[in-house]
């Protein structure tokens, strides 16, 4: 049985400052160093904790106006963990679908408007890609496989959305039941993270 919506009901409650605009990549078959490598980053000073990480991450934004994103990464067993405060480098295919060579990519993404894209792909294929407020427009070669597991999640498929918004929480379940790595509050404060600052080559608005 599926991890559900509720079971990440924590995060925006527990993580506010990440909550509202973030994006979340796991990337089986690759290190840290290679995915930072992938994405042309350059090594930053580790940080140790989910606060530490979104304090850096907004002062990089501030230094520089945008032009680079630090990412905090960490290895899971056969996956990495890829954490963007304020970011969407990991659900831009222009940037996610070269970098998934040889590897699973499944990352979700939600910005201060409340836009969300969820996108999983394989070896460079768009597998899976919709905005999970409205998971009834999929895109990708595996776009109705999932389709009863969405719902057992709790994705929004009914035309009245049940309030609150559970579809940021939902993409975190769904990428669980598609890597088997669960986003824990330990995991999020207790983890020494590498760290990276990766140039963002602008994709159209999201």
């Amino acid at each position: 049985m599926p991890k559900t919506a509720v079971d990440y009901a924590w995060f925006e409650n527990d993580f506010p400052d990440i909550a509202e605009a973030y994006c979340f990549t796991l990337v089986r078959g690759l290190t840290p160093a290679e995915v930072v490598s992938r994405l042309d980053g350059r090594e930053e000073t580790p940080l140790r904790g989910i606060a530490a990480v979104v304090d850096a991450a907004f002062a990089q934004y501030d230094l520089e106006g945008g032009d680079s994103q630090l990412v905090a990464l960490t290895g899971h067993g056969a996956w990495t963990l890829l954490i963007e405060p304020n970011g969407y480098l990991g659900v831009t295919e222009e940037r996610g679908l070269p970098a998934s060579a040889g590897a699973t990519w499944v990352s979700h993404f939600v910005n201060i408007n409340a836009v969300g894209i969820f996108l999983w792909a394989e070896d460079q294929v768009r597998r899976l890609s919709f905005d999970p407020m409205f998971p009834e427009d999929r895109w990708g070669t595996a776009s109705e496989e999932l389709v009863d597991v969405m719902q057992s999640i709790g994705f929004p498929f009914d035309e009245d959305a049940p309030e609150p918004d559970l579809s940021s929480p939902a993409a975190f379940a769904l990428a669980e039941h598609l890597t088997g790595v669960a986003v824990t509050p330990t995991l999020l404060e207790d983890t020494t993270y590498t760290c990276a600052t990766v140039q963002i080559r602008r994709p159209p608005a999201l």
